[in-house]
């Protein structure tokens, strides 16, 4: 079964950006075990603008860092909306929230894109074949 996973990297080696700071992400198409860069995906600028003063990455887009989300939709989840799960270092609640409506995984992390994907891609070849995930 192949899916996608967006990524938030500025140099496409290391996952390095919050979902809010994301500039772009980087559209990995995944059939069981093998990844393959699809595409980057580009908010549009207004999106941008009102993710720069949010000091603390909610992600929210009011702007404040507040991370309330202001009862607001964001143009990012939308653009990723396709995706089975996004890959980034740090996510907001309200936009984790509006991810899980939508049924898409959010995975946290700190390492390169190569680690993410191969550790996520063996994660869901596990549930998707109904193994274990012990060792």
């Amino acid at each position: 079964m192949a899916y996608k996973i967006a990524v938030a990297t500025s140099d496409g080696v290391t996952v390095d950006r919050t979902f809010s700071s994301a500039e772009h992400f980087a559209i990995y198409e995944v059939n069981d075990k093998n990844f393959t860069l699809t595409e980057k995906r580009i908010p549009q600028k207004s999106q941008n603008i009102a993710t720069e003063n949010c000091e603390n990455g909610c992600g929210s887009g009011c702007g404040s860092g507040c991370g309330s989300g202001g009862g607001q939709h964001s143009e990012k989840v939308d653009l990723i909306s396709d995706c089975r799960c996004v890959v980034c270092t740090k996510i907001g609640f309200p936009i984790r929230k509006q991810l899980e409506k939508l049924a898409i995984s959010v995975f946290d992390v700190n390492c390169s894109v190569d680690e993410a994907l191969r550790k996520i891609t063996s994660y869901y070849q596990k549930i998707d074949n109904h193994q274990s995930l012990r060792k």
